[in-house]
């Protein structure tokens, strides 16, 4: 029977290329080993996200980048858009408060002037608008909370605009983001820098006591293709033409999903091991978990490949 550090070490090394794949940096160096503390503690918020995801999945935060404003018309009115023409409350990034048009014109005025001047128009993108949402029946006070903490962390020098709507099903945070920061340098959000910002907005739900996740598509088993808001109004005004395939099909789709596949699989392999009953239990969670996402999403050849890593890993065949 393996030591309990044994299999806290295997589920730090493969829980954090599942939950934590933008920490993994390869280095020429061995990253220093965690303190026996450090690992145990590390490998108890490893078993706490695996338990939110196969036993009690909790909700999945979104969050979004909706667009952005290519000149100060557009951040305008953007700006009445969200806030209802000044009818809802708007915060900025002091935290100071207001509503009414008079407040819309002079956060445009603060805006196009405080920095760069942000002319009618521009070739670039000025502001980014960002969505926060939480599902249906989540408190909006600790949404918008959890959002105000979410952009002191994550948006920190830039001129910010946020509202809360939550009058509609699912409470959700709108915030404008002025580009340029207080500094000079432009905001540029990629791929790793959304997922991170659904690890901020989760951590700060959780902070407020509200169960919530930021975990990846192929972590959850799924492989969903999302239309972008654009596609969202042009179907509802009946113009779009064409439609997006429902699953992800691209080879970094499938790397992903083979990824978080073989993590889940040495996972179960090393709870399963484990003499404490609960180790065990959740490791067969695991394994409905790994079932589960066999049949709802790999194609015939993933499937193949993907039983034959599970033998191999049954067998105890490790890299």
């Amino acid at each position: 029977m393996p030591e309990p550090h044994d299999i806290d070490g295997m589920l730090i090394q493969w829980g954090d290329r599942l939950f934590y794949p933008g920490n993994r940096i390869v280095k020429s160096r061995p990253p220093p080993k965690l303190s026996a503390l450090a690992a145990r503690q590390r490998a108890a918020a490893i078993r706490a996200r695996i338990e939110a995801t196969v036993v009690r999945p909790v909700p999945q935060v979104m969050v979004k980048v909706t667009g952005g404003g290519r000149g100060m018309k557009a951040i305008a009115a953007h700006f009445r858009y969200i806030s209802k023409n000044g009818r809802l409350e708007i915060e900025d990034e002091r935290g100071q408060k207001m509503r009414g048009k008079d407040a819309l014109r002079e956060l445009a005025d603060d805006w196009r002037f405080g920095g760069s001047l942000i002319e009618d128009t521009s070739d670039r993108r000025e502001a980014f608008n960002i969505m926060l949402s939480m599902p249906r029946g989540t408190d909006p006070l600790s949404v918008q909370w959890a959002a105000r903490e979410f952009a002191r962390a994550e948006l920190a020098d830039h001129k910010i605009v946020m509202v809360l709507h939550d009058h509609q099903a699912n409470p959700h945070v709108h915030i404008s983001v002025r580009a340029e920061s207080k500094h000079g340098r432009r905001l540029n959000p990629r791929k790793t820098d959304l997922h991170r910002w659904r690890e901020t907005f989760a951590e700060k739900l959780r902070e407020r006591g509200i169960d919530a996740e930021a975990s990846r598509q192929p972590t959850r088993g799924a492989s969903r293709n999302y239309d972008p808001i654009w596609r969202v109004k042009a179907r509802e005004d009946h113009r779009l033409r064409t439609s997006t395939p429902r699953f992800k099909r691209g080879g970094a789709a499938r790397s992903s999903r083979a990824a978080a596949l073989e993590s889940w699989l040495r996972i179960a392999a090393a709870l399963g091991s484990s003499d404490a009953p609960g180790d065990r239990a959740l490791g067969a969670a695991v394994s409905r978990h790994v079932a589960a996402m066999q049949r709802s999403v790999l194609p015939e050849r993933e499937l193949h490949a993907a039983q034959s890593l599970e033998a191999r890993t049954d067998r105890g065949i490790t890299r």
